[in-house]
């Protein structure tokens, strides 16, 4: 896929129209206090299986202290995660796997980190679904923008977890 070839033109969403806020992010997504990688979700069409949103980098966030000290770059690894929490968002409030409760990571593939992520920056990713096997599994392409210059992106599948089976698991540890 060439650089050029956006998923969504930037002229089709806005940004300060929220369709999502955080609230409701967390109805379809698990993840709380710092491993939270959305702000706000911009722009939902079904019919089209994209969707749209953002992550507001703060000088809060866990890795500021500590990656890159005096120069800090968000990591590649939680632009994934954003990405990922994203198609999540998507698939679990759309239910394309069906009843699944959790939709954990999957794999990666053609991932490309093209620029630099900083503290005040607003890290808008777009994610289209490119397939879907309910209750198995969701491909989809996500693309990371800072002030509409690309700075990620790549494919992310997504599958759903054994809540039940990890729980009872855990307790069994613990």
């Amino acid at each position: 896929m060439s650089v050029k070839e956006l998923l969504l033109d930037f002229s089709e969403f806005d940004l300060n129209h929220v369709v999502a806020d955080l609230e409701e992010i967390r109805r379809h997504n698990p993840q709380r206090y710092e491993m939270e990688q959305l702000t706000s979700i911009v722009y939902d069409d079904f019919a089209r299986m994209i969707c749209a949103g953002y992550k507001d980098i703060t000088e809060n966030e866990f890795w500021v202290r500590g990656h890159m000290p005096g120069m800090p770059l968000m990591p590649g690894v939680l632009m994934c995660e954003a990405a990922a929490q994203m198609c999540s968002y998507y698939a679990h409030k759309h239910q394309l796997l069906g009843d699944t409760k959790v939709v954990g990571f999957g794999g990666l593939e053609d991932v490309r980190f093209r620029d630099p992520v900083r503290v005040g920056d607003r890290l808008v990713i777009v994610c289209k679904m490119l397939k879907v096997r309910p209750g198995a599994l969701i491909v989809c392409r996500f693309q990371a923008f800072v002030n509409q210059v690309m700075v990620a992106d790549g494919k992310i599948k997504g599958i759903p977890l054994p809540v039940d089976a990890l729980v009872v698991q855990q307790k069994a540890i613990t």
